[in-house]
């Protein structure tokens, strides 16, 4: 069962709620629906949550709980739709309907947080309430594994999502709870703390980041097959699975939630690090990693080094969004040649491929059960998307408005 039933009662009540004109028979819905999102909202806050915090999925009896995996009966997750999307629907009610309900179980979402916090500032995949639980880590408040991993994660949007939902809880609370204040600003910062010098952002941290050369992106001149593969890739500058769009928007909103300027000039320096990023002709796009020489770089190993297509569409939207924000042009220069190589490298079914060989521009693809190189798409593993929907027309689209309709 998902946990989706608070998400979507909190829908209907946009739809029924005062302010719209009813016919006599459906007078009475906006009460019902609070009541029924009251109900709900009960449940999830007293019976679903450990500790105030959630996984993905329950079964109907709730003996058996789901993140990325099973679940401990300690343990709850962080990586959506974990902890901070109930979290997020909570806040959402309470905006809704100001019920103080619905504010209790924001404190309690936000407590399970705040316990889960790492000493490196943000967090990780899960918490385990239990300090000799399996995937216990080092926490802030000090009940967790003394030797625990103390690795605080953006992969996934992970820590971003539990950092939007502690700003929201904040001000919700007009930043006068002072433990959601204190933990919220202490993950702040310590993302303030990971951007490398160029603007960049490893995928993750246990300490501040050491500062880098600002140079920019270049084709390898090495074996990039067998050369080069670096164990520690989180260490290194990372786009994958959109890190760059979650992290420019909790950026922007923590500067419009607290005023802070240094939130801002984060944000710009992000967009910096993109226009760097961008890779040179005939592939002018991005890449899932950089080493820190800019060159594209190995991660896991079904993640090679190459051009992505998924990393590139989300490169782009946060570029546009920047710009939304900054109003400065130089956030859209890279867009049209990057668009352009989107449309010239979809595929005969008009897919986008998640690889493309350096400066070939061949779809690149690995095998199922030896994770070869090939270019062959026949026999693919089926965990992780090699390929998938373009959203180069939406991206088109917002392009020509954002950008005052000169762009593509």
């Amino acid at each position: 069962m998902r946990h989706l039933c608070v998400v979507v009662c909190i829908s209907v009540l946009c739809n029924f709620w005062p302010g719209t004109v009813y016919s006599q028979e459906t007078t009475d819905l906006p009460d019902r629906v609070l009541s029924g999102m009251k109900l709900a909202a009960r449940y999830f806050d007293e019976h679903v949550a450990v500790n105030g915090g959630y996984v993905y999925d329950y079964s109907l009896d709730l003996s058996r709980r789901r993140g990325e995996g099973d679940a401990a009966p300690t343990e709850v997750w962080v990586q959506p739709p974990g902890t901070p999307t109930v979290g997020m629907a909570f806040l959402r009610a309470y905006e809704a309907t100001a019920d103080q309900q619905f504010l209790t179980a924001v404190e309690h979402t936000a407590r399970a947080l705040i316990d889960g916090q790492l000493e490196s500032g943000a967090w990780s995949s899960s918490i385990d309430f239990d300090p000799k639980g399996r995937n216990a880590d080092r926490y802030r408040n000090g009940r967790g594994k003394a030797k625990g991993r103390n690795y605080s994660t953006l992969d996934d949007d992970k820590s971003q999502a539990a950092m939007r939902f502690m700003m929201q809880a904040d001000k919700a609370f007009d930043f006068r709870n002072v433990a959601i204040h204190e933990s919220s600003l202490v993950a702040l910062n310590a993302l303030l703390k990971a951007q490398f010098a160029n603007g960049g952002f490893p995928q993750g941290w246990k300490t501040p980041v050491t500062p880098q050369l600002v140079v920019k992106a270049s084709f390898p001149d090495y074996e990039w097959r067998t050369d080069h593969r670096l164990k520690e890739y989180w260490d290194l500058y990372t786009l994958n699975d959109g890190l760059a769009g979650t992290v420019a928007e909790t950026l922007d909103q923590a500067h419009q939630i607290y005023q802070d300027d240094r939130y801002a000039m984060a944000l710009k320096k992000l967009g910096d690090f993109l226009i760097l990023a961008q890779m040179p002709e005939p592939q002018p796009a991005w890449a899932q990693q950089y080493t820190f020489e800019m060159h594209p770089a190995w991660a896991r190993k079904f993640e090679p080094p190459a051009i992505s297509g998924a990393e590139s569409e989300d490169v782009l939207e946060t570029l546009l969004f920047i710009f939304e924000r900054t109003g400065d042009s130089r956030y859209l220069k890279p867009v049209p040649p990057a668009i352009a190589w989107i449309k010239r490298s979809l595929l005969p079914d008009g897919q986008l491929a998640r690889f493309y060989e350096m400066q070939t521009n061949r779809p690149l693809y690995l095998t199922k059960d030896t994770y070869e190189l090939t270019y062959d798409d026949s026999n693919l593993p089926t965990h992780y998307g090699f390929k998938g929907r373009t959203r180069v027309e939406r991206i088109v689209q917002v392009s020509r408005w954002r950008g005052g309709g000169w762009l593509c």
